[in-house]
């Protein structure tokens, strides 16, 4: 166990062996920005100031040589190789309500939801709750490191996490849950994570768009939101997009929201399709306009979609607090 210790406050922490600057801080509760957890957003930058890290994956994305020139490291990928100085600056929305954990996990359910996606179902050990939007690690037998993978249920004391997952082709993670994996099988996972997570508090409209496997966290909000009495005085519209219409989503599975909530569009649609049509991004813009502006919109998908959301939004005049993502893909 190295013990860390976090300036400019001087906070200290312990880090066990085997876990990450980022995820022990986390679990102190500790407010060290992040979102993807996996070394790509580059959001958990850190400066070391004494000490010796070592980087999980000397190839992370958002790792580059001028961090090493200047001794930063990335929090989620760092682990200590004895008793370190660190220095960051705190952010408190980075502080999860339910502290995150390491825990095991046993695979309790398989149900497909589209062609490619099927909802797992894991029977956790310790507390269960966590924020509507929010994501645990996945650890497959295999698999380089834990995979980032949204919540699709709420926590209901059943301690039970559900997950919609796209199967990717040659992923380890995927390829162990769609291949390998049968009802009683263990899974290591680590979470809640995440700060997309659902504003109850907020009194504005509410967007939420989907892209793939970004289904799974933009359920979890909608079912909050419905469940929560939100939809009393506020209207959520769920807009869902994919390519063919092999690919739709049952609207059964939202059937708990008012009619007319879900919009789904296809990107290549075929000759019979009625339905809207072209990428989300701009499905939303010529369905919202100005409106957009004024509604509180949470969002999960690819990083192409991701890119070009944020673009529209930014152009469509939605100040950044109100649009809420988490960087993994």
């Amino acid at each position: 166990m190295a013990r860390i210790t976090a300036e400019p406050g001087g906070q200290v922490f312990d880090c066990e062996d085997g876990d990450t600057i980022l995820r022990a801080a986390l679990r102190a509760g500790l407010g060290m920005s992040y979102s993807c957890n996996t070394g790509s957003c580059g959001n958990c930058r850190f400066e070391l100031l004494e000490g010796e890290v070592a980087h999980l994956r000397a190839d992370a994305p958002a790792w580059i040589e001028r961090d090493l020139k200047r001794n930063r490291w990335l929090g989620c990928q760092a682990q200590p190789q004895g008793d370190c100085r660190i220095k960051f600056r705190e952010d408190e929305a980075a502080v999860s309500r339910d502290r995150p954990m390491r825990r095991q996990g046993r695979l309790v359910g398989a149900e497909p939801i589209t062609r490619d996606i099927t909802e797992f179902a894991f029977e956790v050990e310790g507390p269960d709750g966590f924020r509507p939007g929010q994501y645990a690690l996945l650890y497959a037998p295999g698999a380089d490191g834990g995979r980032p993978y949204s919540m699709s249920n709420l926590p209901a004391g059943e301690g039970v996490w559900r997950f919609m997952v796209k199967r990717v082709p040659g992923g380890a993670v995927t390829g162990h849950l769609f291949d390998s994996a049968k009802p009683g099988d263990g899974l290591a996972l680590d979470g809640p994570y995440g700060t997309a997570w659902l504003r109850e508090d907020n009194p504005r409209d509410l967007v939420l768009m989907a892209g793939g496997s970004g289904l799974s966290p933009m359920v979890s909000i909608a079912r909050a939101a419905a469940e929560g009495g939100m939809l009393d005085t506020r209207r959520l519209r769920f807009f869902y997009g994919c390519r063919a219409e092999a690919d739709l989503i049952d609207p059964s599975l939202l059937a708990f929201l008012p009619e007319g909530s879900l919009i789904q569009a296809l990107s290549e649609p075929g000759p019979g399709w009625a339905g809207k049509a072209g990428f989300l991004h701009e499905v939303v813009a010529e369905s919202l306009g100005a409106e957009l502006a004024s509604c509180e919109v949470y969002f999960a998908g690819p990083a192409a979609m991701s890119a070009a959301i944020q673009q529209m939004a930014h152009a469509a005049g939605l100040p950044p607090g109100q649009l809420h993502f988490d960087e993994f893909y």
